[in-house]
């Protein structure tokens, strides 16, 4: 197995501190509060994490395009098909409650993975992705089990 990209791996690391801190905002009340009066309520509990999550799962519809290019003929077509689910996916299901949207977001980067997975599975997607997608997907998945569930 390739090693994963130390810059890949920080990158995506630290693209999981909207999640880490709404999580966290969840689950200290006091840091809720002082990140309310302090950035603004967008930015605590479960609204960061939905808001943030909409926009990977809209930016992961990108790099999944990119991943479709290098394919041919109908394994192209599906390819692209496939890339902007994860964004329509987000557009179409977190309107609701943060509870509901927290739910469907989840679906979302559950699914997210299958579909990285059929492009790794493809081989248009560097052989490392997989080891560093379902480490951040598990982190965003728990992540959004605290807003859902607590």
């Amino acid at each position: 197995m390739t090693a994963l990209p130390r810059s890949a791996l920080i990158l995506g690391l630290a693209g999981l501190i909207p999640f880490l801190w709404g999580a966290i905002t969840i689950l200290q009340p006091g840091l809720a509060d002082w990140t309310r009066q302090s950035i603004g309520p967008r930015f605590a509990g479960p609204y960061i994490m939905l808001f943030y999550g909409a926009i990977i799962l809209a930016f992961m519809s990108g790099v999944l395009w990119g991943f479709a290019t290098k394919l041919e003929g109908a394994q192209a077509t599906a390819g692209y098909v496939l890339s902007v689910i994860p964004a329509l996916w987000a557009f179409f299901t977190t309107g609701g409650g943060p509870t509901s949207a927290g739910m469907s977001l989840m679906a979302g980067f559950i699914g997210l993975l299958g579909i990285d997975w059929l492009f790794w599975r493809y081989g248009v997607a560097p052989e490392w992705w997989m080891q560093l997608r379902v480490l951040l997907t598990a982190v965003v998945l728990a992540c959004l089990a605290v807003g859902v569930f607590s």
